[in-house]
């Protein structure tokens, strides 16, 4: 049977994952811009891939559960990746919960239940998850374990309770962790493994926008205080990503891997603020 590849999100991240997931399957990519979407598989089927489409919004539950029955349909689900997802500067406190924080939760639960023996997936976080003081036992039990269509509704999870987009995204992407440590013992009852990456900052088109806006002061200080002192690349993602997803990778399931060039080592030792 066909094995299929489903690529979330369509970003520079998301595609260099799904560059080396999608080697010898069928890639399904889904994406809220359609137009962006079509373009992208345009240009993978002229790299030799075989490519379908699916528009999504992975803040809709109806939606992601659409897109795992149609990949499902399409053939035997071996590669999940979600790199779906909207920044602080680009959305509002609400909608960040919405995406970033319920929408991951919602595929995760979703692709849980289609997944194939054998397959494996990866959940696109951030370092964001990891700055901070982090967040109360209670609290991280709540992100990791109630039922994503109850999220939101939890009371720590009220907006204004939240306080702005950036702590929003804090939060949501440390639940990302957590809920991926919480899928996976879900996904192992179907012989699936499911890991997380937080990357740091990665040259895509919206951090070098970010290079030079109000917060490029911030971000500079965060390359010239870690160990490797530059920008990360999509491609160093795609590669640890890859070696997740497959073989070598199969002994790990439920991590959180930092890859971020040492910027959190730097503020833990308090180099950074």
């Amino acid at each position: 049977m066909t094995e299929i590849a489903v690529l979330i999100g369509t970003g520079s991240i998301g595609v260099a994952i799904g560059r080396r997931a999608a080697v010898g399957r069928k890639l399904l990519l889904a994406d809220l811009n359609e137009q962006t979407m079509a373009a992208l598989a345009t240009q993978l089927h002229g790299e030799g891939y075989d490519v379908a489409t699916q528009q999504i919004d992975i803040a809709d539950p109806d939606s992601v559960a659409a897109l795992a029955d149609a990949a499902a349909a399409l053939g035997d689900v071996t590669r999940v990746i979600v790199a779906a997802g909207v920044s602080p500067v680009q959305a509002s406190t609400q909608r960040v919960l919405e995406v970033d924080l319920a929408g991951t939760a919602y595929v995760l639960e979703e692709f849980g239940r289609v997944i194939a023996t054998g397959g494996s997936g990866v959940v696109i976080a951030s370092m964001a998850g990891h700055m901070g003081d982090g967040y109360s036992k209670d609290l991280e039990n709540a992100l990791a374990y109630t039922p994503a269509a109850e999220l939101l509704a939890l009371e720590a999870l009220d907006p204004e309770a939240v306080g702005d987009s950036g702590a929003a995204y804090t939060l949501a992407k440390r639940a990302n962790a957590l809920r991926v440590r919480a899928a996976a013992v879900t996904w192992a009852a179907r012989g699936a493994r499911v890991n997380c990456l937080s990357p740091g900052i990665i040259s895509t088109p919206l951090a070098q926008d970010e290079m030079t806006g109000p917060n490029a002061a911030g971000y500079a200080a965060m390359i010239t205080a870690s160990a490797a002192g530059r920008m990360g690349t999509p491609v160093e993602i795609g590669n640890i990503a890859a070696y997740l997803l497959g073989p070598e990778g199969a002994f790990i399931t439920g991590s959180d891997l930092l890859i971020d060039g040492g910027v959190i080592a730097a503020m833990r030792a308090g180099q950074l603020a």
